[in-house]
């Protein structure tokens, strides 16, 4: 089997007192847990999570800090085999990304035999050949020791077959919180050293905008995603401080247009009587509130935007 080190807990290391800070990025097949990794690292939510694949469509960075360290979780979209324009235009996203970040965490959930949509990330991965990578077994807490120990081997055969080296493989358990530390621990030797790149208080520099509007789409993506998996975007158009509020009770205006490719979708989304826009929009509204701290007023219209992910001036006004 050759030397493989499977890391369950951190050796001690001397106190040195040299700084890191670089870039890590997780990538992975849809649901590899990639943005419940990111939020157990980064210790609150940022990446938006959901039970379908590619809703994480920009760069949100998590951010974690620690005294001697500043490490930046890049999240990219999933790298998918292109069926239109937008997944072309995300691929390339995705492999400029994997040559600029400091190290790459590859993640393959320990409940699901090693498939062709992992090999065709690996054989990507394989061609990247600067940047190290982390092998990281997700979901340990849904499997027993025996599960795990083979898709440890599997891992460390497939490194060996398409000629990449694991800079580490690293079982965790986001949701049980088992070695996310350590993980961190493992990342973080392998950042460039030099000075912090963000302030402290930072955990994401995803412009509130941004997470805004995704936390919308997830909530008008939650229970219809069968009917329209990906035909929504959200765009919020502005957000504005309410005038003449008094300091201490301020409320936030946002409008945010939800843009889906057919007038047919437009029922499913606004439900009998509007009752679903309006869940969709008490749902939202809970959660940005929660993110930005304040009240907030949230006015949601659905257009259509015909056939938006085929067409690349729509997508581009859309935000891809």
């Amino acid at each position: 089997m050759g030397a493989m080190s499977v890391r369950t807990q951190s050796s001690e290391q001397p106190a040195e007192a040299v700084h890191r800070a670089g870039f890590a990025c997780f990538v992975g097949r849809p649901n590899a847990g990639k943005s419940t990794l990111t939020n157990a690292l980064v210790g609150q939510k940022v990446a938006i999570t959901s039970n379908r694949p590619q809703t994480t469509r920009h760069t949100v960075r998590g951010i974690v800090h620690r005294p001697e360290a500043q490490l930046i979780l890049v999240d990219t979209p999933g790298l998918h085999k292109p069926r239109t324009l937008l997944g072309e235009r995300l691929n390339d996203v995705v492999r400029a990304t994997w040559a600029e970040v400091d190290v790459i965490g590859f993640c393959l959930p320990a409940d699901q035999k090693i498939g062709p949509g992992d090999r065709f990330i690996a054989k990507e991965l394989a061609g990247i050949r600067k940047t190290p990578k982390v092998a990281i077994v997700t979901k340990t807490d849904l499997v027993d020791s025996k599960t795990l120990a083979e898709q440890l081997i599997a891992i460390d055969q497939l490194g060996q077959e398409l000629g990449i080296t694991w800079a580490e493989i690293v079982p965790v358990s986001a949701t049980a919180n088992q070695q996310v530390d350590l993980l961190a621990d493992l990342l973080i030797p392998l950042m460039p050293e030099g000075p912090a790149l963000y302030p402290e208080g930072d955990l994401t520099d995803e412009p509130e905008q941004v997470m805004v509007a995704e936390l919308i789409r997830e909530a008008a993506l939650e229970g219809v995603r069968d009917e329209l998996p990906h035909s929504i975007a959200v765009v919020v158009e502005e957000m504005l401080p309410r005038e003449d509020r008094p300091a201490d009770k301020p409320l936030l205006d946002i409008h945010a247009n939800v843009f889906i490719e057919r007038p047919s979708q437009k029922g499913i989304i606004i439900g009998p009587k509007g009752k679903r826009l309006k869940d969709v929009g008490i749902k939202s509204r809970r959660q940005i509130e929660a993110l930005l701290g304040t009240p907030v007023f949230l006015d949601l219209h659905v257009k259509v935007a015909k056939d938006w992910q085929r067409d690349p001036k729509q997508l581009r006004r859309l935000g891809f």
